[in-house]
């Protein structure tokens, strides 16, 4: 079996692909199964994101490529930008795993959410489709491009030692 336990930015070539799910790439341990049938077992940091195109290295130089696969999802349109946005704020109230694309939303398929979005006037898209959910602003912190790379840059917040949570019931200071 392959241990691959290294993440790497590129490499000269390419020993196998590795199809997993949005589900299991979030997993820092974990045992898959290559096209070829072959086990390799990954172990990363913990709290890593595996995503579409990353690469893994196992100590005797084995390279996989992590593919995201095709998962059942609804995209998600609105008429006007507000209305999206105001989609976008009710998924994350939810703490839905959601992906932003350009002029849309992307969640894996879950019909009360769908019940909800259209009552919000979103125009849902039943789709298969590459799910590469936002990391979050404490997560990996990076962006996607139209033309498939990821780009990290850290998180996008500060992360804080302590947060004061403040709510309108709050006496003014």
């Amino acid at each position: 079996m392959i241990t691959l336990n290294t993440k790497i930015d590129h490499a000269e070539t390419i020993y196998a692909q590795l199809v997993l799910p949005f589900e299991k790439r979030e997993n820092s341990r974990l045992r898959a199964t290559l096209a070829s049938g072959e086990e390799v077992a990954i172990f990363t940091e913990r709290g890593t994101v595996l995503r579409h195109n990353d690469l893994l290295k196992s100590a005797d130089g084995h390279v996989v490529q992590i593919v995201a696969a095709h998962e059942l999802t609804y995209k998600i349109t609105c008429r006007t930008p507000h209305d999206l946005l105001r989609c976008a704020f009710h998924l994350g109230n939810r703490h839905t795993q959601t992906q932003v694309g350009d002029g849309f939303l992307r969640i894996l398929q879950d019909t009360v959410l769908k019940q909800m979005l259209e009552g919000l006037g979103a125009l849902i898209t039943e789709e298969n489709a590459q799910f590469e959910p936002e990391s979050g602003a404490y997560g990996g912190g990076g962006h996607h491009h139209g033309d498939g790379h990821y780009h990290a840059h850290g998180p996008l917040a500060p992360i804080p030692a302590r947060q004061k949570i403040h709510r309108p019931s709050d006496p003014r200071a």
